[in-house]
């Protein structure tokens, strides 16, 4: 049985997760509308993994005893200046998730749940992950400045980027 602490820790996170995925369902619908093809699919395809870490959460909190809540969320932002805007609040969100796991992994410390800590390893180390990933993107974004072409070239790379990810599963 999970200790009630270590449960609410987690159902917050699960909350965390799927906002995230919202978020970037949000930017990839901008990114569509406004001509970026190749960071619309990126996003889409950065928002189903964050709902499957969400659903991951879910199924570890069930099975361990708990009861993962699923609550309302607010509404994320809708309205973006850029390329350079999305991405910059991608990695600000990113470095956002990393504490929020960072202070999930710290309660089941203080709760000497060592099983639940172990299952947090696996999303601090996709954390590093993420966000190098959306360092990097952003760099290259930096990089062209405002060079029309330079952000065509961006967007074949994420297409590129969102073709090549592995499928993954939520359990």
């Amino acid at each position: 049985m999970i200790k009630a602490k270590v449960e609410k820790a987690i159902n917050e996170q699960i909350k965390k997760e799927e906002y995230s995925s919202r978020l970037y369902l949000q930017m990839a619908s901008w990114c569509e509308v406004n001509g970026f093809s190749g960071a619309a699919n990126f996003l889409y395809a950065q928002a189903e993994e964050e709902r499957e870490h969400m659903l991951k959460f879910i199924h570890y909190l069930n099975d361990r005893g708990g009861y993962s809540k699923v609550v309302e969320l607010e509404q994320p932002p809708y309205e973006f200046k850029n390329i350079t805007d999305i991405f910059e609040q991608v990695l600000k969100h990113e470095e956002f998730i990393t504490q929020a796991i960072n202070e999930v992994y710290e309660v089941t410390l203080n709760e000497k749940d060592y099983t639940s800590g172990n299952f947090l390893q696996w999303f601090i180390n996709e954390q590093i992950e993420e966000e190098s990933t959306m360092s990097t993107i952003l760099d290259k974004i930096h990089l062209v400045g405002d060079d029309k072409a330079g952000y065509f070239h961006i967007d074949k790379e994420l297409e590129a980027m969102a073709a090549a990810r592995p499928e993954t599963s939520a359990e």
